[in-house]
């Protein structure tokens, strides 16, 4: 079984993956070397991922990456695909300005980059929000790994069409919507009911991440967080925020 090199990283140097033969055996053998690393990072037991990505994964370069780490800038060519197996990472875009928008945080199981594997330019840039592990995948061994399982190819179709509609509805959002018709939806999408009728949002976000996510100030936001607080519709609570009530349509 090929050797993974497996080191800390400020910026990917991406070096040959190892042939895919994708077998068992090795699959198995890089979990292992994975369920290691997993717990040097403190990270979550192993992600739940299709098989098929799951042999994917095991014919790629597993990375570690510290937090803050920039893995793909906007604009360059691409011909890697990142395949998270611990950690968070963010795909964003940002203006001359200093202006950001979030366009998702994304974790283990998940992958990044195949909007470029066509050969155009990156249209986003990714960086670490904390320290993370990823198998770096490139083009060559993707289609290699296509060829083999042309079921794969129905799997990344499917991530792709999710994700374009994704990015048509914040569109549509940021075009039509008022700021807190946005924030409102982005609030509702990323929580989860309690048994107790109150629902948690599961992502720890600060006002700024609210604001990156629906393309506004910071400032917007924490004047209406302060009167949905004020009015008792949400709370904070041990770090998460809570919707204690369904949210007001206009605010």
């Amino acid at each position: 079984m090929p050797t993974a090199n497996i080191s800390w990283a400020c910026r990917a140097t991406i070096r040959p993956a190892p042939t895919c033969g994708g077998t068992e055996a090795m699959t198995q053998a890089v979990q292992g070397a994975v369920s290691v690393l997993r717990r040097s990072i403190e990270a979550p037991p192993l992600p739940a991922m299709t098989p098929l990505l799951g042999e994917l994964a095991a014919c790629g370069l597993m990375r570690r990456y510290r937090k803050g780490t920039v893995l793909i800038e906007e604009g360059d060519q691409g011909d890697a695909l990142y395949i998270i197996m611990a950690g968070r990472l963010r795909a964003f875009s940002s203006a001359a300005n200093g202006r950001e928008i979030t366009f998702g945080i994304y974790g283990p199981g998940e992958y990044l980059g195949e909007m470029s594997l066509d050969g155009g330019p990156r249209c986003a840039s990714v960086e670490t929000i904390e320290a993370s592990l990823c198998s770096v995948v490139r083009r060559e061994t993707l289609d290699r790994f296509i060829d083999e399982h042309p079921a794969f190819a129905f799997e990344l179709l499917t991530k792709v069409i999710r994700r374009a509609r994704a990015a048509t509805l914040s569109a549509k959002n940021l075009a039509l919507n008022s700021v807190y018709g946005s924030l409102k939806q982005l609030l509702e999408s990323a929580s989860s009911p309690r048994a107790d009728g109150t629902a948690v949002v599961g992502e720890r976000l600060t006002h700024r991440d609210l604001a990156n996510r629906i393309g506004c100030s910071r400032e917007m936001v924490s004047r209406v967080m302060k009167d949905l607080e004020t009015g008792q519709y949400v709370r904070q609570q041990e770090g998460r925020l809570i919707i204690a009530h369904p949210l007001p349509i206009r605010w």
